[in-house]
């Protein structure tokens, strides 16, 4: 079927309430049937009826508004093209500093073709399955079906959001084409940032952050019965797992919990009881990889328990910055039975398999964390060049290039050292990763969150009302600035990632060193 074209001189003809015309971007739009259901009232609509609305409407909406009402447009301007075009799934931003340097045509020496094939078939899934799903969830808080899930484990997704390993042989896919033995570091890193580039910071925790953090601690120290039982459950979407350490009394100061798991005069259980609090994927999870103490006080009276959701175990919804989609979680231990042979590693050693754990733990945090700043810079840079004030654009002002400057140069500093990690990463065992990168990453995390405070401040005031909307135009700073804080504690406090970041360089400072 011909597309219509119209002469403006006949689109300026329909400049009536019953007979409403506009252009936008040279796309001819009937708006006469949606006068009455148009959220912000018909004068709004009345006041560019037959008129090129194309400035009016990026001034209040999205791009994606006109995908979703492009049953209105009718025709075309003769003669003319459409100058703005939304990309295509699966594109990278043409925006400058919107993706890593690597990916805007510099040079690296850290990616190979594997990894241009593994994200570009990565975000065309991400920006097919999961967009269209991102924004409703985030706002309304529903819980995602598990059909969710189990399609992105047979993609191989949830995969690839832990380490590369052996366990990438329980998926039967793995984007891109990729073979389990090609993956690295920086397989995984992309597919924390492509995750994260969705801007729905809750979402993308609910689709896997309990299995980011709790199934390593399984699949490293485990019995071979135990993770052949639960992890591909898990990996393939059929089953939810979650981390629970923190409790009401103790955060950052693991050593200190008081969930006890004592023996059964049977000795084929423990009897867990005792509570944990703002465990992410808690309130919905099927696992819970969990610490306890079985011992003394202090670190070596801690072990680590694989526990299946069964009578005695309770989980509450917690209310917190994040949408409850995340399924952030109070859970209650009350005489839970626990098979002995779900004991993660051994007795009294659960301190090392968390210190283990957290490591990568941090290592995520910093990959998704500076992607959200990342995506938000970009969300800036884009509103200051199309938002006109005082008769010309946002960005002509100075203090808004500054601030802009300011947000890119912090942006692309942390994610130079992230790199500079992961490519230690790749070559260092766990143990050696544990020696000499436990400081350098504590001291990133710090940075990176430092980096997010600012690029949240500096993209609030750019975009002004529009941040603190949870729809529309600053839906995405909206939903940074309300949540990038979790970084800053999850995985061990700013204060505490400063401190310890110190404390390893201490042991290594040279006794002879002098001014």
């Amino acid at each position: 079927m011909a597309v219509r074209t119209f002469t403006r001189d006949e689109v300026a003809q329909h400049n009536k309430v019953d007979d409403l015309w506009v252009v936008i971007d040279s796309v001819v739009y009937d708006l006469s049937r949606f006068v009455p259901a148009h959220p912000g009232g018909e004068h709004v609509l009345v006041e560019i009826a037959g008129k090129d609305a194309t400035e009016e409407f990026y001034s209040l909406h999205r791009h994606s508004v006109l995908q979703k009402y492009s049953k209105f447009a009718i025709g075309s301007i003769q003669g003319e093209k459409q100058k703005i075009m939304q990309a295509e799934d699966g594109a990278m931003s043409k925006v400058p500093f919107a993706e890593d340097s690597y990916w805007m045509g510099s040079q690296s020496p850290y990616y190979n073709e594997s990894h241009v094939t593994f994200r570009k078939a990565l975000r065309t899934l991400i920006d097919k399955e999961l967009r269209p799903l991102a924004q409703e969830y985030e706002e309304t808080g529903g819980k995602i079906p598990l059909e969710v899930y189990q399609k992105l484990g047979r993609a191989g997704l949830l995969a690839c959001r832990i380490a590369p390993g052996p366990h990438l042989k329980f998926v039967p896919n793995i984007p891109g084409g990729l073979k389990p033995e090609q993956m690295d570091y920086f397989h995984e890193l992309i597919t924390h940032e492509e995750f994260a580039r969705l801007g729905s910071p809750s979402f993308n925790d609910a689709l896997g952050a309990g299995l980011v953090i709790g199934l390593p601690a399984l699949l490293a120290f485990g019995s071979m019965d135990l993770i052949q039982k639960i992890a591909p459950d898990v990996l393939l979407g059929n089953k939810r797992i979650c981390l629970a350490i923190t409790e009401p009394y103790a955060g950052s100061d693991v050593a200190n919990i008081r969930c006890t798991a004592t023996k059964s005069p049977c000795g084929k259980f423990f009897i867990v009881n005792g509570v944990k609090k703002w465990i992410t994927n808690g309130h919905f999870s099927d696992y819970f990889v969990t610490a306890v103490r079985t011992g003394g006080q202090g670190p070596n009276g801690i072990s680590m328990l694989l526990i299946e959701r069964s009578e005695g175990l309770e989980t509450k919804q917690m209310k917190t910055s994040y949408s409850s989609v995340a399924g952030t979680a109070y859970i209650t231990f009350d005489n839970v039975k626990v098979p002995v042979e779900n004991l993660i590693g051994k007795e009294g050693g659960g301190f090392k398999v968390i210190m283990f754990n957290f490591n990568h733990e941090r290592w995520v945090i910093i990959a998704s964390a500076n992607r959200g700043s990342r995506l938000v810079t970009e969300e800036a840079f884009k509103w200051a060049s199309q938002r006109k004030v005082f008769g010309k654009p946002l960005i002509e002002q100075p203090v808004i290039r500054f601030k802009l400057a300011k947000m890119i140069a912090e942006v692309e500093s942390v994610h130079n050292w992230l790199e500079n990690i992961t490519y230690n990463m790749n070559k260092m065992s766990y143990k050696e990763q544990s020696i000499h990168l436990a400081g350098p990453i504590a001291l990133l995390k710090y940075q990176c969150t430092r980096v997010a405070h600012n690029v949240a401040d500096d993209a609030v005031q750019i975009l002004g009302g529009r941040a603190i909307t949870k729809t529309g135009l600053g839906s995405v700073v909206e939903a940074f600035q309300r949540t990038y804080k979790f970084s800053s504690v999850l995985g061990g406090s700013e204060e505490i990632m400063a401190d310890l970041g110190v404390r390893m360089a201490m042991k290594a400072f040279p006794q002879d060193a002098r001014l």
